[in-house]
């Protein structure tokens, strides 16, 4: 696992880091770059800067293939709250990717088990997915893998801890009678399949997911803490969220210099 604390805007570092990868890759018809997409208010400023780099020319997405981590169940997809919805209006509806590459879970599908098993077979049928991009919530869960998600876990309906269901009321008027208490979601092993892993991560709240991603022991309590196992993963921060890590730790990352410290120092302000 790799730990980049970026003085930069984190999505305007990730957007840049997708398209190098997108470009470097050189996608075709037949051989599309596969990408693992987040929602929440994370990655919006990603999102935004891949919008003005494919205007621009700057990257293409017509033979990029996505999978979304997540889904309510219930919620119509034109609801304003659906991560439907959320993606076609703040990326999809902007760029020049091609409908039929774009997989996002069906939470009204009549057979929820079967739509997930759909789903994992879909990116097995591309491949699987080169880069998985993600958050991380403040008790340390990914997508919809809330603490106690079995870490060997494929693409699954979860009921939601009322913990989230209260920190989502937020979104629908505060009423948890109106919030979501089912979704669906990729797995933790999901995740682990993907070739390169990027998450991020910013603000003191977070500061202690960070911590148990970096120093803590690998626990289903905290799903963030498996990808110490992923063979290529970058947390990608801002200061506030290493409040909690040793001083030695965050030394020993910021003394290293590989592809990633690279695109850091390549970046503009």
């Amino acid at each position: 696992m790799r730990l980049l604390i970026s003085k930069h805007n984190l999505g305007k570092w990730a957007a840049h880091y997708v398209a190098n990868k997108i470009n470097a890759f050189k996608p075709t018809a037949d051989k599309p770059f596969v990408l693992g997409l987040p929602t929440g208010s994370t990655p919006l400023d990603m999102y935004n800067e891949l919008i003005r780099l494919n205007k621009a020319g700057e990257v293409s997405f017509e033979h990029v293939v996505t999978f979304n981590m997540d889904e309510y169940v219930g919620l119509a997809e034109s609801h304003p709250e659906s991560y439907h919805y959320y993606m076609h209006h703040y990326f999809f509806d902007h760029i020049n990717i091609q409908a039929k590459n774009i997989h996002i879970l069906n939470g009204n599908a009549a057979d929820l088990d079967l739509e997930c098993e759909r789903y994992e077979a879909a990116i097995a049928a591309v491949g699987g997915i080169h880069l998985q991009l993600g958050g991380v919530g403040e008790d340390g869960h990914l997508a919809f893998n809330e603490p106690g998600s079995s870490l060997a876990s494929k693409t699954r309906s979860k009921d939601l801890n009322m913990s989230t269901v209260i920190a989502n009321s937020r979104f629908f008027d505060g009423d948890i009678n109106k919030t979501p208490r089912l979704a669906l979601t990729i797995g933790i092993d999901t995740v682990m399949q993907a070739r390169e892993v990027l998450i991020m991560v910013k603000g003191l709240a977070k500061s202690p997911a960070v911590f148990q991603a970096i120093e803590g022991s690998v626990s289903s309590m905290c799903p963030i803490t498996a990808l110490q196992y992923h063979r290529k993963t970058l947390i990608l921060c801002d200061e506030l969220a290493t409040y909690e890590l040793r001083v030695k730790t965050i030394k020993y990352f910021e003394n290293m210099y590989d592809d990633y410290a690279a695109h850091d120092a390549a970046m503009k302000s």
